[in-house]
C-alpha cells in the first residue's frame, strides 16, 4: 500500500502464520498463552488480541493491570494474565475478572485481603516462581509457608521464566531452570496433596526445549515474527512494518551542519533529507550520528546527525529521491527490525516495544 505519513502497518496474515508454526512445535493438547503486553509489542493490542481470540488461543498475558482492564472493555472474553500486579490492582483485578500472577508474600497478602471484602472463598490465580533470573517469584524455600497460605484456595497454574532459552550454549544453565522447576511442582503437590498445571516455556523454549511444555506455552516475540536464531527467520514473519516519507529535501554545502548541536557536518556538497519521525515516536536517539540507517528503493541511507524529538534527516546524496517518497525502517519481507536494531546494538524487543501510539496504524489482513 502507498503511504501519505508515518505509519505502522500490522500484517493479521503473518501473525496467523507465526501461530500456527509455533502451535506446530507443540502437541494438540498443550494450551497457548500469547502474551500481548506493551501494546501487543507495539502494534495494536485490541486488534491483535480481538484476532487471536479468534484464532483460538486459551490465554493472553499483560505486564500490567490496566492492560488487562482495557480489553475487557474493548470485549475480550478469554482469561488474561496479570504478569505484574500491584498491591492497589486487585479491587480492579476482580471486577474485570483478571487474573493475577502472585509472585511475593506481599502482594499474596493483598490478594487474600482483597478476596476477603469482596466475601470471595476461591478465585482463579497464578503463582510464579523463580528459578534463576532473578527478577520475580518465590522460591523453593517458600513453598512450605506458602502452602499453607493458599491451601484454601489453590492457584489456577505455576510457572516460571527461563532466561536464556534462546542461547544453546547456556543450555546448561536452561536445564537447570528446569529441574529447579520441576523439583518446585513435586515439592509443592506434596505439600499441597494434589496435582498443579504448569507452564514454563516462552518463545525460545517453545522452539529449544518442546519437551517441556507442561499443560501450556507462552509467546510473545514469536507472534510478531522473531525467533532469536535466524534459522526461524523463513518460519517466522515479521508482523509490523515501520513506514514514513520523505518531508523535505535540501542541498548543503560542504561544512554546513545539520541539526542539533551540529551533530553532523558535511565534508563536501551533500543532499539530506527530513524525516517526520524521532525519538517520541521511539526511534531513539543511539539511531544518529550515521549508526541507523534506512531504506529508500533498494538503497540504504544513513541517519546523520543528532535524531530529534519528531524528525530525524537521512543522508541521500547518492540516491536518487523526491519529497514524499516512502522510506521503510524495518518490514516483513526488505529490511527486518532485527538488522536496524542492530545497528544502534539494541534489540528488537526494544525497538518495536518502544513505537508511539501516536503513528498511524493500518491493519492489513
Amino acid at each position: 500500500m502507498s503511504i501519505k505519513e508515518t505509519t505502522v502497518e500490522i500484517k493479521l496474515k503473518n501473525l496467523k502464520n507465526n501461530l500456527d508454526y509455533l502451535k506446530s512445535q507443540i502437541n494438540s493438547q498443550t494450551k497457548f498463552m500469547a502474551v500481548v503486553k506493551a501494546f501487543s509489542y507495539g502494534s495494536d493490542s485490541r486488534v491483535v488480541s480481538k484476532e487471536l481470540e479468534q484464532l483460538g488461543v486459551n490465554y493472553l498475558a499483560v505486564a500490567y493491570t490496566q492492560e488487562g482492564v482495557d480489553l475487557r472493555k474493548f470485549g475480550i472474553k478469554i482469561p488474561i494474565l496479570v504478569l505484574h500486579p500491584q498491591e492497589n490492582d486487585f479491587k480492579e483485578i476482580i471486577l474485570n475478572q483478571l487474573e493475577p500472577s502472585i509472585y511475593s508474600f506481599r502482594i499474596l497478602s493483598f490478594f487474600i485481603e482483597a478476596l476477603k471484602n469482596k466475601n470471595k472463598t476461591s478465585y482463579p490465580y497464578q503463582i510464579k516462581f523463580n528459578t534463576g533470573l532473578n527478577r520475580l517469584g518465590f522460591l523453593k524455600k517458600d513453598i512450605d509457608k506458602l502452602s499453607q497460605l493458599i491451601k484454601p484456595n489453590l492457584p489456577k497454574y505455576i510457572f516460571s521464566h527461563l532466561g536464556a532459552s534462546e542461547d544453546l550454549d547456556e543450555k546448561k544453565y536452561t536445564e537447570k531452570q528446569i529441574e529447579e522447576f520441576i523439583s518446585i511442582d513435586k515439592a509443592l503437590e506434596n505439600k499441597l496433596t494434589t496435582p498443579l498445571k504448569k507452564h514454563l516455556l516462552n518463545t525460545s523454549g517453545i522452539l529449544n526445549f518442546s519437551e517441556y511444555q507442561f499443560d501450556m506455552v507462552r509467546s510473545g516475540i514469536g507472534l510478531y515474527g522473531f525467533g532469536n536464531d535466524i534459522k526461524y527467520e523463513n518460519n517466522l514473519k515479521p508482523v509490523l512494518s515501520l513506514k514514513t516519507i520523505i518531508s523535505q529535501i535540501h542541498e548543503i554545502k560542504a561544512g554546513s551542519s545539520v541539526g542539533y548541536n551540529k551533530g553532523f557536518t558535511a565534508k563536501a556538497n551533500s543532499v539530506i533529507a527530513t524525516l517526520p519521525i524521532g525519538h517520541a515516536d521511539g526511534i531513539g536517539r543511539q539511531y544518529g550520528n550515521k549508526k541507523g540507517e534506512v531504506l529508500l528503493g533498494d538503497k540504504m541511507a544513513k541517519i546523520v546527525g543528532n535524531v530529534c524529538m519528531d524528525m530525524l534527516m537521512i543522508d541521500v546524496t547518492e540516491i536518487k529521491c523526491k519529497e514524499g517518497d516512502e522510506v521503510v525502517f524495518f518490514d516483513d519481507n526488505s529490511y527486518s527490525a532485527e538488522e536496524f536494531s542492530k545497528k544502534a546494538n539494541t534489540i528488537s524487543y526494544e525497538l518495536i516495544s518502544s513505537i508511539s501510539r501516536r503513528i498511524k496504524r493500518v491493519v492489513i489482513k
